[in-house]
């Protein structure tokens, strides 16, 4: 994939860390990432309760036009959302083992373009493939919340 110079100037951005004050910012950063994630696409997003995970993955669905409603799929483990994209939004936190993320068949959901977004991916990390997108959602003492990209799939 090739980026151009202000995909790479975000990218940059991301990974030494962007501070939000509102929800909207949170899904405008999650907007713009939206536009230059490659197809098929992983993305963890590890962070405490409250810290934007869900609101991130709601930037996603806005920038993928999808219409559905996105809530965090903490007891149905995950949903599906349809729109110029696939988005598979996994939330592993009551899962206890790789065989329980196994027996949910998520490969069948998979349908390209698509991107399969996990909440508390420490949960299942045997299980995540080697190539991911990985953010850290923090709550600074501010207020602010802090989104930060800590790893990235090579080109």
């Amino acid at each position: 994939m090739r980026l151009k110079n202000s995909d790479n100037s975000f990218l940059d951005r991301l990974q030494t860390g962007i501070d939000t004050d509102s929800p909207e910012e949170m899904r405008a950063v999650a907007e713009k990432f939206a536009l230059i994630l490659p197809e098929n696409a992983t993305i963890t997003l590890s962070g405490d309760l409250g810290a934007g995970k869900t609101v991130f993955v709601k930037g996603l669905a806005a920038a993928w036009k999808i219409e559905e409603t996105v809530t965090s799929p903490t007891f149905n483990l995950f949903s599906i959302y349809r729109g110029t994209r696939n988005l598979l939004h996994l939330d592993a936190y009551r899962l206890e083992s790789p065989d329980e993320i196994e027996a949910l068949m998520i490969e069948e959901f998979l349908d390209p373009p698509y991107c399969l977004a996990i909440e508390w991916p420490e949960k299942i990390a045997e299980w995540l493939p080697d190539e991911l997108w990985e953010f850290s959602l923090s709550i600074q003492e501010n207020k602010t919340h802090h989104i930060r990209l800590i790893s990235l799939p090579k080109f």
